[in-house]
């Protein structure tokens, strides 16, 4: 029978690490076991952390990219048309005045059409105010003309509004410039309140990942205490809890942002099946389909990197702090 007591005591956790770290190492040693355990309580709660961080970043980051696409998009179909009024005035013929004003818009250089809305059109955008059944022609409403620009840049709004007003009484033009500054402004807010989320994203997981570290070199103490005393470099502790952190940032970073691009393309699936109906036409004409595009899936993914190197970062800069403080 063996006795157990000539036997040679397999190393624990810290004798291996030891070996490591100390002169003298055999090449036969056993592997070093990690300092910080893989599979911890603290460690899948602090990826959870991360993922739900994660997974609001991409999400503000996927509503930001939503209303700037939109945006955009709305500032170009409001560049892209001019409206003319011709209002009533005594004895003037406003439908000759009317058709005058269409024909000078229509000759200027880079107009593409013009055209002035019927009386049932007229009536179709008075409705929600008014309601149905209206006699336009008791009404003194303006006469609009729709104009569509081939090229913005190459019509002469100038020029145009000079003509309108020295040959078409009652005729004024609008280019919608106003609606178009406040597009951008409510786009530059709304870009500025994402990126002040996502600080505050950030400025969460620095902190989340701040007080998990301490809390893994609080549990490994001792461990940490005596491979600084016996000599390890600080840059060895440092590595060990940063490759431990970085696994944990990205598994927890890409969950989350896995989790908002499935959330994204779900709704833009049900979005496009919908498109007929009118709820699914009004949240159509705000953020167009619901979809954030390769811009934005590559933007979650740089989160979840982010995310992963930061945690990395972080967790190294605490530990050098820590053993700073021991010394």
């Amino acid at each position: 029978m063996t006795d157990r007591a000539a036997m040679p005591a397999r190393p624990g956790p810290l004798g291996r690490i030891l070996g490591r770290v100390l002169p003298g190492r055999r090449r036969n040693a056993p592997a070093m076991a990690p300092i910080v355990p893989a599979q911890s309580i603290a460690g899948r709660s602090l990826m959870i952390v991360i993922a739900i961080m994660s997974f609001l970043a991409c999400l503000t980051l996927g509503a930001v990219t939503l209303v700037r696409d939109a945006s955009l998009a709305w500032q170009d179909d409001i560049v892209r048309e001019i409206t003319i009024q011709v209002r009533p005035v005594d004895g003037v013929d406003t439908v000759a005045e009317a058709k005058k004003a269409t024909e000078i818009a229509a000759s200027m250089p880079g107009v593409a059409s013009a055209r002035a809305l019927e009386d049932w059109e007229n009536a179709k955008l008075l409705e929600p105010w008014l309601g149905s059944g209206l006699d336009m022609a008791d009404l003194p409403i303006p006469h609009l003309i729709v104009v569509e620009l081939a090229d913005p840049d190459a019509v002469d709004l100038i020029g145009l509004t000079a003509r309108l007003n020295g040959e078409v009484k009652g005729a004024s033009l609008d280019d919608h410039r106003s609606w178009t500054d406040r597009l951008k402004t409510m786009a530059n807010a709304t870009v500025i309140i994402g990126v002040s989320i996502l600080g505050l994203v950030f400025v969460a997981t620095v902190l989340s990942v701040i007080f998990a570290t301490r809390g893994a070199m609080a549990s490994n103490r001792d461990i940490v205490s005596v491979l600084h005393y016996v000599g390890a470099e600080a840059s060895f502790i440092a590595r060990e809890f940063q490759r431990h952190f970085l696994f944990l940032g990205l598994k927890g970073g890409l969950l989350g942002a896995s989790g908002a691009a499935a959330l994204f393309a779900i709704l833009s699936f049900f979005l496009s099946r919908s498109i007929a109906t009118p709820e699914g036409d009004q949240v159509s004409a705000l953020f167009g389909r619901f979809a954030i595009g390769p811009t934005g899936y590559l933007g979650a993914l740089a989160i979840a990197l982010l995310i992963g190197i930061m945690t990395a970062i972080t967790s190294r800069l605490t530990v050098y702090r820590h053993l700073a403080s021991i010394e």
